[in-house]
């Protein structure tokens, strides 16, 4: 019973490690993408002050190539959404990993209480020990 439960709670043990593994990627994606939508943000308010006849440069390897301002601006709108879209389902990846951790960690408790207490039933009564006061 013991050898089985301490097989089960390894099992268990390495299963919750992977998902901490995933928790951590999966606040590594998010804190990726918050620093994306700041900086798209940021093009935006920039985009906002320039004049109609400002001149818009993208960057395509070492080099910059003149584009359109209209289109400039609706590649960071469209690129701003998609991220927001990222960002929504990352959250609900992070909600799923959290509940799954709970989850395997309550799991892990009741594993390792039972086989303590499984341990404590196989330990033999040692002899008594005489009281001091005697």
């Amino acid at each position: 019973m013991s050898l089985q439960l301490q097989a089960r709670l390894k099992t268990a043990s390495t299963e919750y490690q992977k998902i901490q593994a995933d928790l951590s990627n999966a606040v590594e994606a998010r804190q990726r993408l918050d620093a994306q939508l700041a900086e798209n943000d940021l093009v935006k308010k920039e985009f906002a002050q320039l004049a109609p006849d400002n001149m818009v440069y993208k960057q395509i390897g070492p080099v910059l190539v003149k584009q359109d301002q209209a289109e400039a601006k609706s590649n960071v709108e469209t690129r701003l959404e998609y991220i927001k879209g990222e960002i929504k389902r990352v959250e609900a990846q992070l909600q799923d990993i959290q509940s799954k951790s709970e989850n395997k960690k309550n799991e892990l408790v009741e594993m390792q209480a039972a086989l303590q207490q499984a341990a404590q039933q196989t330990l033999p009564a040692g002899p008594s020990l005489p009281s001091v006061g005697a």
